[in-house]
């Protein structure tokens, strides 16, 4: 039944009443002060950082993470409440800042976390996550390094179905652990080395290359399942992206298979391949020299099949004996589709964007300046001696042409 009053403690008079908040330092000053500024809001500030530590140290529990990371997300989480920039943020974004302080901490220590785990146990949406992640970043001015592509695979399959042997998972699809992510480890590396990983999100590309190395593992019960059911048995979402980087992972390796001899008696496709996947990654830095020669190679090539071609020119009016017309466009036909798969097999080994271009580069439009200039202005006096060689680099032009 206590009121908010000020009374004087000697004679008991009554100095002010109905102030509801004041600041420690105005109390004694008997001065009134708005909400924002008393110790209410202070109050309300520690409510909320307490809530914030709170949810930071259980999401650490959850991850198993050590003590030494918790200590760093709580720190991060108290710099970054002490800033304006986050006081006037909504709940959810406040709630989102303690994971984004676990997520910092965790890149800085090299500890595999994705963001998309984060963002499953806060029931968060990526995008939010990630401007709340960025906001961070430029506010407390933190360098978070970027995770290794050999981190994501061990993070990303340690969630697979099919590693842990359970009723609902078909005992022919299940898979030791230890062998599928050394397998897909060598299957992302070969990506990586013929331009697949460069400048595409990382997940659809390891997702692709733990289903191919999933299916190499045991090919005669597993070459029937598609990509879909593998990422469903495996309790994972399926991204769009992986369907095109498992095509193009598979053209690799057909290219490949061209060049093992014991591998051109049997007609490879797309799914019969996979059953030699462990063969091609043993002798991958060989085959891929052999299956992406080099523009000089097919250069000699074409001039040979040129100048063998050429001696025959001449007779193209007479055709050979018990030889019709018809029967000579076939086999140009069938020579010249030979022809072209022999290019595509010889193309030499580019990023993606150049192979198949999406859009046409757009080129500048000339400035002023630029059009003025032509190819017959005069030289003007000043400039005329860039263009004149001296008696000394005529000597060594000289001897540079001799040697």
């Amino acid at each position: 039944y206590a009121q908010q009053q000020l009374v004087c403690e000697a004679c008991g008079c009554v100095l002010a009443e109905g102030l509801l908040t004041t600041t420690y330092t105005d109390e004694g000053q008997l001065r009134e002060v708005s909400y924002s500024q008393s110790t209410g809001q202070r109050e309300q500030q520690s409510r909320c950082l307490q809530r914030g530590i709170r949810r930071v140290q259980d999401l650490c529990k959850v991850l198993q993470l050590p003590a030494v990371f918790e200590e760093t997300a709580v720190s991060y989480f108290r710099r970054a409440l002490q800033l304006p920039a986050f006081h006037l943020v909504s709940l959810e974004k406040k709630e989102l800042l303690g994971g984004c302080c676990v997520f910092v901490t965790c890149r800085q220590h090299n500890w595999p976390l994705t963001m998309g785990t984060v963002c499953s146990l806060l029931y968060a949406k990526q995008e939010l996550f990630a401007g709340v992640f960025q906001s961070l970043q430029q506010e407390l001015g933190l360098s978070v390094p970027a995770l290794s592509l050999a981190d994501l695979v061990k993070t990303h399959l340690g969630s697979f179905r099919l590693l842990q042997r359970g009723a609902d998972v078909p005992a022919p699809f299940a898979e030791d652990k230890e062998k599928l992510v050394a397998r897909t480890l060598q299957v992302v590396e070969l990506a990586s080395e013929t331009w697949l990983v460069t400048g595409r999100h990382p997940v659809p590309i390891v997702t692709a290359a733990a289903f191919l190395a999933w299916q190499s593992l045991q090919p005669p019960g597993r070459l029937s399942c598609t990509l879909g059911r593998f990422c469903k048995l495996a309790g994972v979402d399926l991204p769009p992206p992986a369907y095109l980087r498992l095509k193009e992972l598979l053209e690799i390796l057909l290219r490949m298979a061209s060049q093992l001899a014991w591998l051109r008696v049997f007609r490879l496709d797309k799914k019969t391949v996979v059953k030699h996947v462990g063969e091609l990654l043993q002798h991958r830095v060989f085959l891929l020299k052999k299956a992406f020669c080099e523009q000089g190679e097919e250069e000699e090539e074409e001039e040979k099949e040129q100048g063998a071609a050429a001696p025959g020119e001449g007779s193209a009016g007479c055709l050979p004996a018990g030889q019709t017309e018809q029967e000579q466009e076939q086999e140009q036909g069938c020579s010249s589709r030979g022809k072209r798969r022999g290019e595509a097999a010889r193309r030499p080994l580019l990023p993606p964007c150049l192979t198949k271009p999406r859009k046409r580069l757009r080129t500048a439009a000339p400035s002023a300046s630029d059009s003025a200039l032509g190819g017959d202005d005069p030289i003007s006096d000043s400039e005329i001696e860039q263009y004149l060689r001296g008696a000394e680099e005529i000597r060594a032009l000289q001897q540079l042409k001799a040697w």
